[in-house]
């Protein structure tokens, strides 16, 4: 495998509106990222991905991007942004910027002329296609809820697709020029100094354009837009394009944002010259989704999720790819509140979950809050939310039967809200996040889970984090840890989430195996080695295994990382 620079690296994702506000106006900003570079270095990252800081009107959180050349005056000025460049390179780190280009905001100006001229140059920017029957040109379902496909303005049977909010028109990448427009700006960024880009919703780029209508699969008549994107062939042309135009011309790292992937295309995405550096793993994320919404998804299986996860490490190292491991991100509700169960939910649980997500094979990466342990925050209303596809859940689940209470509680478990209530840094008034009132309310038990806490005590969850980053990156582990690989161990044990990275004899004469060992159960468990332990590497917990032993008994929530003779 030829090594890349990314490779041994460890990310952090930052959503901006909440990370640290600077100014008292209740939005976190970029001089509040600039602030804490001291404090993600510290926590031993590389990477910093931030979520869409450009122009918005906010339909979509930033994902409706009005100019793709300017900076959201929420966040400040681009001065701000090239002296966060400028901090971050002192430090050694890295700046990724995300890049959403499946879709634009109805407010860019490509929309705005399209609008004004649907027959015009600009109307080719989109997929603007004529109704059917009096209807619209095809039955789908866009992804926050209702027809995919709007009425332009002014016309009597034209309509525009949009697979997400209707504020967000599908740009139509079978136009030349509208890829050229993209690959320009990219490169304009990438000439800034960004270390790559995480690559929005990308597999949505390419569609059937013959726009076939589906058997319904809702009662509303409609059917998933996925089913038109599944159907789709050769996004891969595009990708391949994109990267030969933009990111290969600057070694950039990109990860990829993949939903819908045919199984068989994985190498061609994150093989040795696949379209991304890496890509995201939604194994576990995708196990917990309902046939019909948030009321329905899935309850947590322990043995469903580790097995998910460790089909989707093989996979990847078959094809020589190295996939993102997430334990949560901005889209997704809080891991320890997901991925635990009930008595599993406190520092020892989220210790362990930190270490059998970090030492996987592929990069990890973390979102902010995570460090931490930061949870799921529950409402009294609907009212106290903000996301979009928050609202469109309720508004189903309650349409599909369930009780007020009911329709609440999925929202609870699921709302991508819950990752993105401002970053607890204190036991201070708005958690030390803004001196003004917060643009999303705050997390109420950040008097207990705050980054000034726990950085004053030893046996934090985010001291462990940098005991655990600091382990990977460790001059003696990291190529076991980068390049090692993944076996799965003690299949048969429902509650053992356990593996080894094995690394076999390298140029430089480095070789060994290290094992993860860690009981989700409630009860003690007693494991047998095939190989006696050298060094205990980390624990979670003051008891542990010692050098020679070739059995070790796991509490319930404890991990061990041990080195084996």
């Amino acid at each position: 495998m030829e090594k890349k620079w990314w490779h041994d690296k460890v990310a952090y994702q930052i959503y901006p509106k909440s990370f640290l506000d600077t100014n008292g106006d209740g939005i976190g900003d970029l001089k509040g990222v600039t602030e804490k570079l001291d404090y993600l270095k510290e926590l031993g990252i590389d990477i910093i991905w931030l979520s869409p800081i450009y122009k918005s009107p906010f339909v979509d959180q930033g994902y409706d991007i009005a100019d793709y050349y300017s900076i959201g005056e929420e966040f400040g000025t681009m001065e701000d942004f090239d002296h966060l460049l400028e901090e971050a390179k002192k430090r050694g780190m890295y700046i990724l910027m995300d890049l959403v280009v499946n879709h634009c905001s109805d407010q860019h100006v490509w929309f705005q002329k399209a609008m004004e001229d649907p027959e015009g140059r600009y109307g080719g920017y989109f997929y603007i296609r004529k109704g059917k029957d009096g209807k619209e040109p095809a039955n789908y379902r866009s992804y926050f809820g209702g027809n995919a496909w709007e009425p332009v303005p002014g016309t009597k049977d034209l309509y525009y697709l949009h697979l997400f909010a209707k504020e967000q028109p599908d740009l139509n990448w079978e136009n030349p020029e509208v890829r050229r427009e993209i690959y320009k700006m990219i490169n304009w960024w990438m000439d800034k100094g960004l270390g790559g880009f995480r690559i929005d919703a990308i597999i949505n780029i390419k569609k059937n354009i013959d726009f076939p209508s589906y058997e319904p699969d809702g009662p509303d008549g409609l059917a998933s837009a996925a089913r038109m994107i599944e159907d789709a062939h050769g996004v891969g042309d595009f990708l391949e394009e994109m990267k030969r135009e933009t990111f290969q011309k600057y070694d950039a790292f990109t990860v990829g944002e993949v939903f819908n992937m045919k199984e068989e295309e994985l190498k061609e995405f994150i093989g040795e010259d696949g379209h991304f550096s890496t890509m995201f793993d939604f194994s576990a994320h995708t196990l917990m989704q309902g046939s019909d919404g948030w009321h329905n998804s899935r309850k947590f299986s322990f043995r469903e999720w580790r097995d998910a996860l460790f089909d989707a490490q093989e996979k990847a190292q078959e094809v020589g790819g190295f996939e993102a491991n997430i334990i949560e991100n901005h889209d997704e509700p809080r891991g320890a509140s997901r991925f635990l169960p009930e008595w599993a939910q406190k520092e020892a649980g989220k210790k362990m979950l930190a270490t059998t997500s970090m030492l996987l094979r592929g990069i990890p990466f973390l979102y902010q809050g995570q460090e931490i342990g930061m949870t799921n925050c529950r409402r009294n209303s609907i009212d106290e939310y903000d996301d979009i596809s928050t609202k469109d859940q309720y508004r189903q689940a309650l349409a599909d039967g369930c009780s007020l209470e009911e329709a609440l509680a999925c929202c609870y478990e699921n709302s991508r809200d819950n990752a993105r209530t401002p970053m607890q840094w204190s036991g201070d008034a708005n958690g030390g996040f803004t001196s003004g009132t917060p643009w999303l309310a705050m997390n109420p038990n950040f008097r207990e889970i705050n980054v000034k806490e726990q950085e004053s005590r030893p046996d934090s969850v985010l001291n462990y984090y940098r005991k655990l980053v600091a382990l990977r990156k460790a001059p003696e582990y990291k190529d076991i840890f980068t390049y090692g690989r993944f076996v799965p161990l003690y299949e048969d044990l429902d509650d053992i989430f356990a593996y080894s990275r094995v690394l076999e004899e390298t140029e430089e004469g480095r070789s060994g195996e290290i094992r993860i060992l860690a009981n989700y159960g409630k009860q003690p468990c007693a494991l047998t080695l095939e190989k006696p332990v050298k060094q205990v590497l980390l624990s979670n917990m003051e008891t542990g295994a010692k050098a020679g032993q070739t059995e070790v008994t796991l509490d319930s929530c404890q991990v061990l990382v041990l080195l084996t003779q």
